[in-house]
């Protein structure tokens, strides 16, 4: 095989709105583009660094060039971004195994999501996720989501019982609630009957990643079956999870890719546990690449490229609710003309 020639470009998505969770708020996000060549085919990766781990813009990039000299043979793409990582740099890796990935689909001449044998008629609908807000900025953020047919609402903040009534007043559309662990073991279950007669079908990592026993004897007297997101990053967090949680929340950039993420889903249901596919704030690069293995997950919560005022990249379609990966060779994707 002829070497890989591997390409960082920074990449700055600007959002639509202030995108507000328990953690902070943020009206850009500073990504980074991977670029892998060989033989005249080019696959694109995309890192979407993540502050709460330790990384930005500068770490994602410094890794994927430490990590560019140590790849070895693209053909093994299920494991050569995980073998060649650096350490606390999962986005990095990320977009380097999505690269590869889509190299590897392009040299077999067809998209990714048939080089996994998966079917794209089962790709379930996306949720279309509203920050935490003013009542009269989430009511206004709510009609304009209102061709989706399920809604994630960021909770954590002061004004949650103010933000899910707006929600209510403005829409009878399915919600699920993402706390993103800003609950206190003092207040969640009175939080979780409350959002049990809202109709909400399930929570999001209601506590802190670190009470996972708090978690477990929560989980007991909840109404509402539990997801984890900032519990899980891969496929070896599963096993002890289980109990505390329902399902998992999968997100290529926590994980370190598309082989992990199939690893965990494979672990997952082997505990009998649910499977959701997330993302963070992303263009269509990195949506694309979690579109295709969508068919495999019980929920998808890709509206990351759909949250951007501008996507400088095409790939995905939304499609009747659904993120629907193209039926052509590799990912699919290329840059907005």
């Amino acid at each position: 095989m002829t070497a890989l020639d591997v390409v960082t470009r920074p990449l700055e998505l600007r959002l639509r709105h202030t995108f507000r969770i328990a953690r902070g708020a943020s009206d850009s996000r500073l990504n980074v583009l991977v670029e892998v060549a060989q033989a005249g085919r080019l696959g694109r990766g995309e890192a979407a660094p993540i502050l709460r781990y330790g990384e930005d813009q500068a770490s994602a990039t410094a890794a994927v060039q430490a990590m560019a000299p140590r790849l070895g043979d693209a053909r093994h793409f299920a494991s050569a971004a995980r073998e060649a990582a650096v350490a606390g740099q999962a986005a990095a890796e990320a977009a380097v195994d999505i690269a590869l990935h889509d190299l590897a689909a392009q040299r077999c001449g067809v998209p990714l999501y048939e080089m996994l044998g998966l079917d794209p008629a089962r790709v379930p609908a996306t949720s279309f996720t509203i920050g935490i807000d003013s009542p009269e900025v989430v009511a206004e953020k709510v009609r304009e989501a209102s061709s989706y047919e399920v809604l994630k609402i960021k909770l954590g903040g002061p004004n949650d019982r103010e933000m899910l009534a707006a929600v209510r007043d403005t829409t009878r559309q399915r919600l699920r609630v993402d706390a993103n662990e800003g609950w206190t073991p003092e207040t969640a279950l009175e939080r979780l009957e409350w959002l049990a007669g809202l109709g909400v079908e399930y929570v999001e990592q209601p506590l802190p990643a670190a009470m996972l026993a708090e978690t477990r004897e929560l989980r007991k007297r909840s109404p509402l079956p539990f997801y984890a997101d900032e519990s899980i990053h891969r496929a070896a967090d599963i096993p002890k999870l289980a109990g505390a949680f329902d399902g998992i929340n999968i997100k290529l950039m926590k994980c370190g890719g598309l082989a992990e993420a199939l690893r965990m889903i494979a672990v997952a249901r082997a505990h009998g546990m649910g499977v959701m596919l997330g993302c963070m704030i992303e263009s269509s690069v990195a949506i694309t690449a979690a579109a295709h293995i969508s068919a495999l997950v019980d929920h998808a919560d890709l509206d990351g490229a759909l949250l951007l005022a501008e996507d400088p990249f095409v790939g995905a379609v939304l499609k009747d609710g659904r993120v629907v990966p193209p039926d052509v060779p590799g990912l699919g994707v290329r840059p907005r003309s």
